[in-house]
This record gives structure tokens, C-alpha cells and sequence, in this order.
């Protein structure tokens, strides 16, 4: 069983930064990535960002240059997305995912709010 917890959402004014957190625990072996994906209202969930296994990362078009996705060097089962200059646009409820052997497990995803 693999787990996966979020946490770091809230309300920020745009022009803002938060800082997102995702902790996975449990049966983790072969990770492939991890990363963050997005689903605003009344929209299909989107990715965000990704960060593989080799320290290689992606990001949707619409983020970069504000956002980045780390892993953390101590604990190889978080990463942390850190949201820069945000958007209105940026607003949505953002899970985090590991994929393991192709496999992705979910968190139950945090809420991100930005206000013009």
C-alpha cells in the first residue's frame, strides 16, 4: 500500500507564493516520477509538473518560469512544488501523485485559491 498526503494549499493574492508539500509513504520502490497535477472548477485534471526519477523535470507551459518541483535529498518520497507570481488561473485543487512502475497513487489533493 502506498500513501500520499498533501499539504501547503490556501488563499493567496495574485502576484503571490505558496508552497505546496507531499509526503508518500508505504510500499515505494522503483519510483518513475513524481508530480502535481491540477483540476479547476468544472475542468478535466491537468498535469502540472513532474520531476522523474533521474532529477529531470517538466512543466505545462502555462507554469513556467513560476513554478518548481523539487524532491527532497534527505527523503526521496517528497517533493514540494513551490508557486511563484500566481495567478487567478492558478486556482484549483492540486494533487500530488507518485508513480511507481507506471503505477500512479493519489493524494486527496489540497486547495489552491488566488484572488485578483
Amino acid at each position: 500500500q502506498v500513501q500520499v498526503v498533501e499539504s501547503g494549499g490556501g488563499v493567496v493574492q495574485a502576484g503571490g507564493s505558496l508552497r505546496l508539500s507531499c509526503a508518500a509513504s508505504g510500499s515505494i520502490f522503483s519510483i518513475v516520477g513524481q508530480g502535481w497535477s491540477r483540476q479547476a472548477p468544472g475542468k478535466q485534471r491537468n498535469l502540472v509538473a513532474n520531476i522523474f526519477a533521474n532529477g529531470g523535470t517538466y512543466y505545462v507551459d502555462s507554469v513556467k518560469g513560476r513554478f518548481i518541483i523539487t524532491r527532497d535529498s534527505a527523503n526521496v518520497t517528497t517533493v514540494y512544488l513551490q508557486m511563484n507570481d500566481l495567478k487567478p488561473d492558478d486556482t484549483g485543487v492540486y494533487y500530488c501523485y507518485i508513480n511507481i512502475l507506471g503505477q500512479h497513487y493519489w493524494g486527496q489533493g489540497t486547495q489552491v485559491t488566488v484572488s485578483s
